[in-house]
């Protein structure tokens, strides 16, 4: 992968690395999509229920819901609980624009809440607290980057005013906190497979997460245009079903997971090491009671903008996740918070940088990698 203005080298070091991953499963899809194909059975197949039955075991979860896309899990998540005109979401500004996107889609007004000045960058539950008045419905967390919002503190928040905490997991495949799954931390969760996530599809999918069975039989009518049988639509739905050809492909990922969380963990702790001592780069921090899944690592430094330009010259295919505050977008300048408006999610906004990071990297590219990006900052 070569960035704007750098030309392919032999050392040149993505981001991602697909084609890495699908070497590694691509039998076993192969496989897989053959008896689907044999079938016929592209929607809704036998597959389909058998992934939904092994995210829920692996995320702790009672129920899984496989739908098209996150950004619908969100939606569906929220519409199952019954959200719609009049209520409040309260999320974050620094996430990524589905999260406040699916709370409009959903008929809703999103809230946004700083992130917390502590190296995390993940909800200030003390803002999201303040931030509540009574038409506040649900509090949405984002577990950014790999790791859990801490959803115990929001859980007494959401009772007390007799609402819900709808985790956004999209970035937090595997990850735990105090044990337990990301997914499975709140009243209900959505997800994201696509394809760059620690457990990708090849397309886009995702899927909703709850511990009630009520609301799983809901956001399944709810994906299927409101039907819980055919001709029968009991409710105003969407049209946004987890295929079977992706079934197959997060099944076979799914065995691989833990093992691929890992090597990201190790690939972490090297970052770590090898980054020490280097002036003005801030490393990223885990909170306590966190086990990271590094679905990115995001570094700060000074002059953002310029050292990522250098690093793409260099070959290093770094990114920015995310270069502008949700409120900042032209989207939702209806919402009408100005610059200034959330001072820790802005300031991170022009600092942050994420360095590339799979299962597959090595410590050679990971070498590689911090020795651009010391050039740059020198």
């Amino acid at each position: 992968m070569t960035g704007a203005g750098g030309n392919a080298a032999v050392s040149s070091v993505p981001l991602v690395d697909l084609a890495a991953q699908h070497a590694a499963v691509a039998q076993e899809v192969a496989d897989g999509w053959q008896q689907v194909l044999g079938r016929t059975a592209f929607i809704d197949g036998p597959q389909v229920a058998a992934f939904e039955a092994e995210y829920a075991a692996f995320t702790d979860a009672a129920h899984c819901v496989g739908v098209g896309n996150g950004t619908d899990a969100i939606e569906i998540a929220l519409r199952a609980l019954g959200v719609g005109a009049g209520d409040e979401c309260i999320l974050p500004a620094n996430t990524f624009i589905a999260t406040a996107e699916a709370v409009v889609r959903a008929g809703a007004t999103p809230v946004l809440v700083d992130c917390a000045d502590d190296g995390t960058y993940l909800m200030d539950t003390a803002a999201a607290e303040a931030a509540i008045t009574p038409r506040t419905r649900v509090i949405l967390p984002v577990h950014l980057y790999g790791q859990a919002a801490p959803v115990e503190k929001l859980m007494p928040l959401a009772e007390r005013i007799g609402g819900w905490v709808v985790e956004d997991a999209a970035q937090s495949q595997g990850a735990r906190r105090h044990g337990r799954g990301a997914g499975a931390l709140g009243h209900a969760a959505a997800t994201s497979f696509y394809p760059g996530k620690n457990l990708g599809a090849y397309g886009d999918a995702g899927a909703v997460l709850t511990g009630s069975a009520e609301l799983a039989d809901r956001m399944r009518m709810i994906r299927n245009h409101g039907s819980p049988r055919k001709y029968e639509h009991d409710c105003m739905g969407v049209n946004s079903r987890l295929d079977t050809l992706q079934a197959v492909v997060l099944s076979a990922k799914l065995r691989r997971l833990a093992g691929w969380n890992a090597a990201r963990r190790a690939a972490a702790q090297r970052y770590d090491s090898l980054l020490d001592g280097i002036p003005d780069v801030i490393r990223p921090r885990t909170l306590d009671g966190n086990e990271h899944v590094w679905h990115l690592y995001v570094v700060r430094v000074p002059d953002r903008d310029r050292v990522l330009k250098e690093l793409h010259a260099a070959g290093i295919g770094a990114g920015i996740h995310y270069p502008v505050p949700i409120h900042l977008t032209g989207a939702f300048t209806g919402l009408g918070q100005a610059d200034g408006a959330f001072p820790v999610t802005e300031r991170a906004a022009g600092e942050i940088l994420s360095l590339p990071l799979f299962a597959e990297i090595t410590a050679g590219q990971q070498e590689r990698v911090v020795a651009a990006l010391a050039a740059a900052l020198r």
